[in-house]
């Protein structure tokens, strides 16, 4: 019990947490708001197809937090020495500190993909009636892209900042 207790906690398993953390919550974020567009776009295109081109952008954009989550996993294998590299000791504090490094882009993503996936839902509504009001729709869902290029950016300090081995 106590070796299954030591390697949970381990550096690496801590750092190993923080990446599915990462790509987890960011993952689960861009597939509930691209579900979320995707039922409008179903909605529009089924009275009329030819806007499909239109609206593929805006179901398209929830799904950047889960690349976000995805970017920030790497990072973390790669810090660690799993991808590219010669595997390195990792620290429980170091674990620690990469764990919580994941947060900030996975929670950021994990909320702001579904908010973006409302805001391009209703932007889908606004398209099916007017057209020529796509540019509008999808700037005001962009809008809401800024928090997950938040969360990546602390996330990718965070990560960058620490030093392991």
């Amino acid at each position: 019990m106590e070796l299954f207790f030591n390697t949970l906690f381990s550096g690496k398993a801590l750092a190993l947490f923080g990446a599915v953390i990462a790509a987890l919550f960011a993952g689960i974020g861009s597939a509930k708001g691209t579900g979320l567009a995707g039922e409008a776009v179903d909605g529009v295109l089924t009275e009329d197809p030819s806007k499909f081109g239109q609206l593929l952008v805006l179901q398209l954009l929830p799904g950047t937090q889960g690349l976000y989550g995805f970017i920030i996993a790497i990072l973390i294998f790669i810090k660690i020495g799993l991808m590219g590299g010669v595997p390195v000791d990792v620290s429980a504090e170091q674990g620690i500190q990469l764990l919580f490094a994941g947060i900030p882009v996975g929670v950021a993503g994990l909320l702001s993909a579904i908010y973006q996936g409302k805001a391009a839902a209703a932007g889908i509504g606004l398209v099916a009636k007017r057209s020529g009001e796509a540019g509008k729709a999808i700037t005001i869902a962009a809008i809401v892209e800024t928090y997950a290029l938040l969360g990546l950016l602390a996330s990718f300090l965070a990560v960058n900042g620490i030093q392991v081995g």
